[in-house]
C-alpha cells in the first residue's frame, strides 16, 4: 500500500529528576550534598533510509514519545541518558509543523537525520545548587519535559523526470520499457493507483529516474480525481514529460488533452508549471495519428518526440533527449527558505513571554518558560519554592499582576494548580 502522508504526535523524553541527597558516612565530617542529576530523555530523530519508498509503516501511529532519563541518586551519581528514538522515513520526506505551518525539515539526502523533537534535559541534583553562600542546599530539579509537536510527515517522490498525461495514454507501458519498473498496466482508466518509479539506464551507463504518477483529469488540482493526491509527487522532478495518446482515441483531441494537463499544472503551482517540458507523442503506430500530430505541431512550440511504446519504437531518442537536458539543469529545491522553521524571527521573545488572564476571581498565568519552570520545580522543600517565587518576580509576573489589579490573598493559578497571590 502506498501511504505519502501521515499526521501525528511526537512528544521527546522528560529528563529524568535530581536527587536531593547529603553525604553521611562515619569519620566523614561535613560530607555535605551529594545528589547527582538526572539524565537526558530521549530525543525524537526522522531519518532517511533508502529501503523505503512509503510511509505505511508510519500510517497507523497517533502517537510517538521518547522515554524518560534515569533519577540521578545520591553519592553523586548521575542518571543515565535515555536512548534516541530514530523514525525511519523515505527519501523526500518533509516534515511539517501543524501549528505553526512552517517546515521543521526536507530529507532528501541520503542517511541525513534531523531532530524533530528536542528531549528534556536531567533535572540538577543540590550537589549542582551547592554554593559559598548556601553549601548545603536542600533542594533539586524535576527533569525538564520533552518537546511536544503536531506534526505532518509528507513523502514527495524524488524522480529526475515526471511522466504526466491523462488515463490511458500509455505512461505505465513507456515506464516498463525504458526502465525496470513493474507497473500494472491494463486496458482501462486509472490503472494506476500509485506513482511508480523506474531507473532509466543510457547506453553510455548513465542512469536517471523516472516517475510515471496516475492520470490525471480535468479539476485533478481541485480534487477531482486522483491526481490533487499525486501532483506534489512531480514538485521535485526537474522535467516533465508529458505523454500524450496522439491517435485520438476515445475522440480525444491530443491538443485539448495537452492544454487540460498544462491548466491542471499551473492551477496547482506556478512552480510546476515553469517546469523543463517536452512532449512525448505516443501510439504513433495507430494510423489517425500523423494527422492529429501534423495539427499539434502548429499550435505546440516545444519539443516532440514520437513514440510506440507498445512496440518500443522511438524511445531510444527520447532517452537520449532526457539525459542531455538532465545534464545541463541544476538541483533547485522546491521550499523557499521562508518556508523553514529555523528562519522564523522570534521577535516575540523580547517582549512579555507569559500573558495573564482573569476567570471570575481567578487569575490565569500561561507562559512555556514559567509552566516549565513551574514543572521542574520541586515544592516539597522551602528552598525550591523560594526560588521558584523569585523567578517568576524576576521574569516580572508579580508587578504584571498588580498593575491589573490583582490583590492580596487572590487566587493565581498555572497549569491545573492554584496559589494565593500576596503582595
Amino acid at each position: 500500500m502506498f501511504v505519502d502522508e501521515v499526521k501525528l504526535k511526537v512528544i521527546a523524553g522528560a529528563g529524568g529528576d535530581g536527587c536531593t541527597a547529603f553525604r553521611r558516612e562515619k569519620y566523614v565530617p561535613e560530607g555535605g550534598p551529594d545528589g547527582g542529576n538526572g539524565g537526558r530523555g530521549s530525543n525524537i530523530i526522522f531519518k532517511v533510509d533508502e529501503g523505503l519508498k512509503t510511509l505505511l509503516d508510519l500510517r497507523y501511529k497517533q502517537l510517538i514519545k521518547g522515554n524518560r532519563g534515569v533519577h540521578g541518586s545520591g553519592k553523586n551519581k548521575n542518571g543515565r541518558s535515555a536512548e534516541d528514538i530514530i523514525i525511519k522515513v523515505p527519501q523526500g520526506t518533509t516534515i511539517t509543523d501543524i501549528e505553526t505551518g512552517f517546515i521543521i525539515a526536507d530529507l532528501t539526502k541520503k542517511e541525513e537525520e534531523v531532530t524533530i523533537a528536542k528531549a528534556g534535559r536531567g533535572g540538577r541534583g543540590n550537589k549542582a545548587f551547592a554554593s559559598a553562600s548556601n553549601p548545603a542546599p536542600d533542594m533539586s530539579e524535576r527533569g525538564e519535559p520533552g518537546e511536544e509537536k503536531y506534526i505532518k510527515v509528507e513523502l514527495k517522490l524524488l524522480a529526475d523526470v515526471g511522466l504526466v498525461g491523462l488515463p490511458s495514454v500509455g505512461k505505465s507501458t513507456m515506464l516498463s520499457v525504458i526502465s525496470n519498473a513493474k507497473p500494472k498496466i491494463a486496458a482501462y482508466h486509472f490503472t494506476t493507483l500509485s506513482p511508480n518509479l523506474g531507473v532509466v539506464n543510457t547506453k553510455n551507463n548513465k542512469a536517471f529516474v523516472v516517475a510515471d504518477l496516475p492520470g490525471l483529469i480535468e479539476g485533478a488540482s481541485k480534487g477531482e480525481g486522483l491526481g490533487d493526491k499525486f501532483l506534489k509527487h512531480i514538485e521535485r522532478t526537474k522535467i516533465i514529460a508529458h505523454v500524450i495518446d496522439m491517435s485520438g482515441s476515445e475522440n480525444r483531441d491530443p491538443y485539448e488533452d495537452y492544454l487540460i494537463i498544462n491548466n491542471e499544472l499551473k492551477e496547482f503551482s506556478e512552480k510546476l508549471a515553469n517546469k523543463p517540458q517536452i512532449v512525448i507523442a505516443n501510439k504513433m503506430d495507430l494510423e489517425s495519428s500523423s494527422l492529429n500530430l501534423s495539427k499539434f505541431k502548429k499550435m505546440v512550440d516545444l519539443p516532440i518526440f514520437e513514440i510506440s511504446a507498445m512496440n518500443n519504437i522511438g524511445l531510444d531518442k527520447v532517452i537520449l533527449e532526457l539525459y542531455n537536458m538532465l545534464d545541463n539543469i541544476e538541483d533547485t529545491p522546491i521550499y523557499d527558505e521562508s518556508d523553514f522553521e529555523g528562519h522564523i524571527l522570534y521577535k516575540y521573545e523580547k517582549e512579555e513571554s507569559f500573558a495573564i488572564t482573569k476567570e471570575g476571581n481567578t487569575w490565569i498565568v500561561k507562559g512555556s518558560e514559567i509552566e516549565k519552570l513551574f514543572r521542574m520545580t520541586k515544592f516539597n522543600s522551602n528552598e525550591a519554592t523560594i526560588r521558584f517565587t523569585k523567578k517568576l518576580k524576576s521574569m516580572g509576573v508579580d508587578e504584571k499582576l498588580r498593575e491589573l489589579g490583582a490583590r492580596d490573598k487572590d487566587t493565581v493559578r498555572i497549569l491545573d494548580y492554584e496559589f494565593e497571590y500576596l503582595e
